[in-house]
This record gives structure tokens, C-alpha cells and sequence, in this order.
């Protein structure tokens, strides 16, 4: 009889567990996770990008990295990040520049002085007269129950975003942007291919996984409850996770802010008495002298599904 499928966790675990630094976690994190959207289901038109597998040289370019950081810490720089979205953005760019692919990073496109049609995210060289145009996005949403299987229903936990409100932005208008005349002013190369690369985790509630068809079976997944069902939950040890390390499963020799159940109980619901802002939790266990990521899943306040149904009308009038 076969045993439980092996958890994203733990695959990401026996992988990459020998890598220390949490930069260079969360760039194998984006290397090797599975991509949210299934590039072979027609639906995309083969505009979908996957980085396909981690080689065993990109392998040992990760481990050189960890060993000695310089590079990626200079591509980094000194700025503090707090936008996920470009933290990642700028690891995928140190990612393509060292494999040198990297034509252009976060060019602009401008019909005039003000007036900015858009940008491309990533050119990479596609040959002597080509370019490719990569759209890249993270992503987290959580799976609104009521709101049936579709991609709408994959909405961001503030309920401002929706997984099918991205697509549409980046599939009519982001994946054009190589074809608009204001382009030619700036592209060094024609652009012959553009698709996008999406990465990030879906969470669902508590017991639910259901399959979705145009979103890849194997993909980085957990749980979202309200508070009052944080009491159902399994483990014994917690982790809040700051926003920039949301990419990687949790791995760390010691976490000074490791929670019980009930001082995490505590701590959500002191932030819920100031903020609407569900909350990244981390189900964590002490393993050989580490600590790791077991499963993770959002805490949302316990309004959330109301105001998600708030959302919904909204959207259906």
C-alpha cells in the first residue's frame, strides 16, 4: 500500500535543504516551484512560460550562491523591500542576468512624457534579431468556498485582486505591449514571443483541495480558516511569516518568534482588533536541529467570507 504523497514542504525541504540564506531559498523557491497556470491546457494558447527543471548546474550555482552571496546581494542592493512582488522581480532578474539571457529588466514604454503605456517585466534574448517578452507575477490567493471553481473565485486575501482579474490584464493588454507602436522607440530587437510565468501558492479552505482545470495539478498549496477555527488546526508551534518570506517554506536553525497555539490565538486576534489583513501562519516542527515548515495557511477574521460575498454581489451587478 502506497503512503501519503510526499508535501510541497517536504519535497522543497529534502531538496534545497542545504541552503542557509533566505535570498537564495526564495530564488530556488521560484526556480523549482511548480508554475500556478498548466501550460498544456489550450486554454493559455501556449502563451504560458515554465522554467522548465532545475538542472544539476543551476543546482550547483545555487549552492555557490549561498556559500558566497556577493553577487546577489549587490544585484539586491541596500533597499529594504516591502513589495513582494518586486523582491521576487528583482531575484528572477539576478537569475536571467547570470544565465545570461537578461536583455532588458523593467523597461518602460511611454506614448509620450506622461503618458506610460506600460512595461516589460522581462526581455530576454531569443536570438540575433529576437527578443522574448516574459510577464512575471507571484501570487497568492485563497479560494472563496462559495464563489464555485473558477478563476474569479481564487481571490487575494485583502478581496481587492482575483487570479482571473490577473489573467485577463496580463493575457489582453500586459502580453501586447510588444506590438504597440510606442514599443518600437525602445525595443532594441523585435519581440517574437511573449508569454507569462506565474509562481505562487492557492490556498483552500480547510479540507478542500478541488481540482481546476488551466491550474497545474501539482501546484504549491495550502489552507485559509477564520479565527475562530484556529483552534482546529494541527500542530503545536507557529510562525507568523513576515511578507518577504512568503515564497520558500520556512527553514531556520532558530525562530525567536515561535508561537503556541494559544499565543498565536492571542496574537491573531490582537491584530484583527486593529487590521482586516488575514494573516500568513506557518505550522512549523523541530527536525534535526532545524526548524521547518510542516504546512502553511491564511488566518482571515472572521468577516472575511461575509465580505467576500460583499465583493462578489458587487462584481455581479
Amino acid at each position: 500500500m502506497a503512503g501519503p504523497a510526499e508535501s510541497y514542504q517536504e519535497s522543497f525541504h529534502r531538496r534545497w535543504g542545504h541552503l542557509r540564506r533566505a535570498r537564495v531559498r526564495a530564488l530556488a523557491w521560484l526556480l523549482d516551484a511548480p508554475d500556478l497556470l498548466d501550460i498544456h491546457d489550450p486554454q493559455w494558447a501556449g502563451r504560458v512560460a515554465a522554467l522548465g527543471p532545475v538542472t544539476p548546474e543551476v543546482a550547483d550555482w545555487l549552492a555557490r550562491t549561498d556559500h558566497d552571496p556577493a553577487a546577489l546581494d549587490a544585484a539586491l542592493g541596500p533597499r529594504v523591500y516591502t513589495r513582494l512582488g518586486l523582491y521576487a522581480e528583482k531575484l528572477m532578474a539576478f537569475y536571467f542576468e547570470q544565465q545570461g539571457r537578461l536583455v532588458a529588466h523593467g523597461l518602460q514604454v511611454r506614448a509620450s512624457r506622461n503618458d506610460t503605456v506600460g512595461e516589460f517585466d522581462f526581455l530576454l534574448d531569443a536570438g540575433p534579431d529576437a527578443l522574448e517578452h516574459i510577464e512575471f507575477a507571484t501570487k497568492f490567493y485563497l479560494l472563496d468556498g462559495e464563489g464555485g471553481q473558477r478563476f474569479d473565485a481564487l481571490v487575494g486575501p485583502n478581496l481587492a485582486d482575483s487570479l482571473g482579474l490577473k489573467m485577463r490584464k496580463v493575457f489582453e493588454r500586459q502580453l501586447s505591449l510588444g506590438q504597440h507602436p510606442a514599443a518600437r522607440d525602445v525595443l532594441p530587437r523585435p519581440v517574437v514571443r511573449a508569454r507569462a510565468l506565474v509562481k505562487g501558492w492557492l490556498f483552500y479552505p480547510s479540507g478542500s483541495w478541488p481540482a481546476m482545470q488551466g491550474i497545474t495539478a501539482g501546484h504549491c498549496r495550502g489552507f485559509w480558516c477564520a479565527l475562530d477555527e484556529v483552534d482546529s488546526l494541527g500542530g503545536e508551534e507557529f510562525l507568523i511569516l513576515p511578507r518577504l518570506q512568503w515564497l520558500a517554506p520556512f527553514r531556520a536553525a532558530s525562530a525567536t518568534w515561535m508561537l503556541s497555539r494559544a499565543e498565536l490565538a492571542a496574537e491573531l486576534g490582537f491584530h484583527f482588533e486593529n487590521s482586516a489583513t488575514p494573516v500568513l501562519v506557518s505550522m512549523v516542527r523541530r527536525q534535526g536541529g532545524w526548524i521547518e515548515e510542516v504546512e502553511r495557511g491564511f488566518i482571515v477574521p472572521n468577516d472575511w467570507r461575509e465580505r467576500a460575498a460583499a465583493v462578489r454581489m458587487v462584481k455581479s451587478v
